[in-house]
């Protein structure tokens, strides 16, 4: 063998070997980790993001008007992430809905004012710089890529919009015909957007919540508040791009005041239901009881509590019961209006305070306790396992009410009175509502459609894989 074929053979061989450890690293992507029913969109999303841009590159388009408003977008953008980091990384750690940036100011102006591929440029270095300095390590690439990608298409359907009325240049829009196409331009956006975003949450999701898929009300109005932000930055840049400095610090006040609504937020909600925790319910609670007892009419308190809700973790885990306490209060939510307040006050423990229950206030809070017990005993919670998914059922939920004024004139005193009828509920025998009484020790057993005497059973797992 010369010399030339054994290099040409181990040429071969380190090619060979370096192509299998390319295979390796790429079989190691996060992406891969993710529902395979995801993979498809996901990548489907951004492969689209990328040729639709790609069409849409027209060098003659990129004027020197363009390439200076496009490289000051992008210029504000890194400027806006920089001063904004602290907090934009103490949000994205405590917020739990869809994550709303704020970097839709320069992406939408960018998609207003300049051309579709130019446009998309903006948008990718802007949120490519902010992933990079804010969001990882916890957001992995391919969310990152994905989320790029849904900006991209929203700034190319935001520009084709506007595209209808470029030939009146960057400064036509100071007519009424002008501010219509910016709203219009501004839904066009949003809907791409959320649009693509929710899908990527229900797909994800074997049981999607409408909530987590089209998220809060709150944040659907700070993402348009963000957007109309980025319009009037789009036309202060047309009239003067020395006006773009003052866009600037109302951002980073709107960033600060949406950090200390979601901090709020975590201080008063239970991590692993969404209900208001013990604290935050007692502070409320106070604070409704006074308004009903002026305006409303007597308040009255459920106290609840899980029956062999140890059976749960037992068996299968702390994940599971973490995911039927999340159930039950998706029951508690629904069972309630929305003026009540519905708390968690450890372990498997809620609390409710239904205000301004009117004259038949004893009659009113044992139907809603009746009928608490009744979804809760009627509740199936699946939960996935590597072994396939396994439904709990068998749930059952002891209910202690007291209502104002028998129930007594404080809250300390309903509770104490609810609690005491919780457990006289325990004693006969689970899964009962009792009513309580400040006079007497002895609450009253509601009449049920089960036998509260006969004893119940611990919740059961079932597994799905014969179903």
């Amino acid at each position: 063998m010369s010399r030339g074929t054994r290099q040409d053979a181990a040429s071969t061989g380190g090619g060979s070997a370096a192509t299998g450890s390319a295979a390796w690293r790429l079989a190691q992507w996060a992406i891969w980790g993710i529902p395979r029913r995801l993979v498809v969109p996901v990548l489907l999303v951004e492969l689209t993001a990328v040729v639709l841009t790609a069409f849409a590159v027209r060098p003659a388009e990129f004027d020197r008007t363009s390439i200076i408003f496009g490289s000051m977008l992008c210029a504000f953008g890194i400027m806006h992430s920089e001063v904004a980091m602290r907090v934009e990384r103490t949000r994205r750690r405590i917020a739990e809905t869809l994550h709303v940036d704020l970097s839709s100011v320069w992406t939408f102006a960018g998609a207003v004012l300049l051309p579709p591929a130019l446009a998309a440029g903006v948008a990718t270095i802007v949120f490519t710089h902010l992933w990079w300095r804010s969001w990882r390590p916890r957001v992995p690439i391919y969310r990152h890529a994905f989320s790029t990608a849904t900006i991209v298409l929203a700034c190319l359907a935001a520009s084709a919009v506007v595209g209808a009325y470029r030939d009146g240049g960057v400064t036509g829009v100071d007519d009424v015909p002008g501010v219509l196409l910016l709203g219009a331009a501004i839904l066009v956006y949003t809907t791409v957007n959320s649009a693509l975003v929710a899908g990527a949450v229900a797909v994800s999701s074997p049981q999607p919540d409408i909530g987590k898929v089209l998220g809060r009300w709150d944040d659907n109005l700070l993402e348009l508040a963000t957007l109309s932000l980025g319009a009037i930055t789009a036309v202060a840049l047309a009239i003067n791009p020395v006006l773009i400095v003052f866009v600037l610090p109302p951002l980073l006040v709107l960033h600060r005041a949406v950090l200390v609504k979601h901090l709020e937020e975590a201080a008063n909600t239970d991590g692993k239901t969404g209900l208001l925790n013990a604290v935050a319910w007692h502070v409320q609670a106070e604070r409704a009881l006074q308004r009903t007892k002026r305006r409303d009419g007597p308040p009255g308190v459920l106290v609840l509590d899980l029956d062999h809700f140890k059976a749960v973790n037992d068996t299968h885990g702390h994940l599971a019961g973490d995911q039927v306490l999340t159930a039950v209060a998706g029951v508690l939510r629904d069972e309630v209006r929305e003026r009540d307040l519905v708390g968690r006050f450890g372990g498997e423990e809620f609390v409710v305070m239904l205000a301004g229950l009117g004259g038949r206030g004893p009659a009113e809070i044992e139907a809603v306790a009746e009928r608490i017990r009744r979804r809760v005993a009627d509740l199936r919670v699946e939960i996935p396992t590597p072994d396939g998914p396994l439904t709990v059922r068998g749930l059952s939920v002891s209910v202690g009410c007291a209502v104002m004024p028998d129930g007594g004139a404080e809250l300390r005193d309903l509770l104490e009175v609810a609690d005491r009828a919780l457990y006289a509920a325990k004693g006969a025998g689970r899964n009962a509502v009792r009513m309580g009484n400040a006079t007497s020790d002895r609450p009253a057993l509601l009449p049920l459609h089960t036998d509260p005497s006969t004893p119940v059973e611990p919740p059961t797992l079932h597994s799905n894989a014969g179903d």
